[in-house]
């Protein structure tokens, strides 16, 4: 969210460690959010990461093999990173369409129902949206 909270304000150039620091625990950021893929549910979960998703990851990988992986072998990280930045260039560019097509505010608030789908919006989020005039 922050990405998009920091696009409404105006910056245009992004300099984050994210999507690697949180692969290196193991997690998976998709449309809804994050996927901890060291949770036991994930054990039996076949399907790839993010059914959307291009990357070689999501096309190669089921969420229970990145599951049997990520505890034991390092290399799992490396294949969450690669997922995590694909995941971040896509939504920098869907941002990017919205803009030039002048619905990035549809496009953040869409954006923001996925992420807090019971409505559960952070006061902060509410806040730096509003500072850019977009209601959530």
């Amino acid at each position: 969210m922050f990405v998009e909270v920091c696009s409404a304000l105006g910056a245009d150039l992004y300099d984050c460690v994210y999507p690697s620091r949180t692969a290196r625990f193991g997690t998976a950021l998709v449309p809804e959010g994050t996927l901890r893929l060291k949770t036991a549910a994930m054990a039996a979960d076949y399907r790839p990461i993010d059914d959307t998703c291009d990357c070689l990851v999501c096309q190669k990988y089921s969420r229970a093999h990145l599951h049997a992986k990520i505890t034991k072998e390092p290399h799992a990280a490396s294949l969450l990173t690669y997922h995590n930045i694909r995941y971040q260039m896509r939504l920098c560019d869907e941002m990017r369409q919205a803009i030039i097509s002048q619905q990035f505010q549809e496009f953040v608030q869409s954006f923001v129902r996925k992420q807090f789908p019971n409505n559960m919006v952070p006061e902060w989020l509410r806040e730096g949206l509003s500072s850019a005039e977009i209601a959530v």
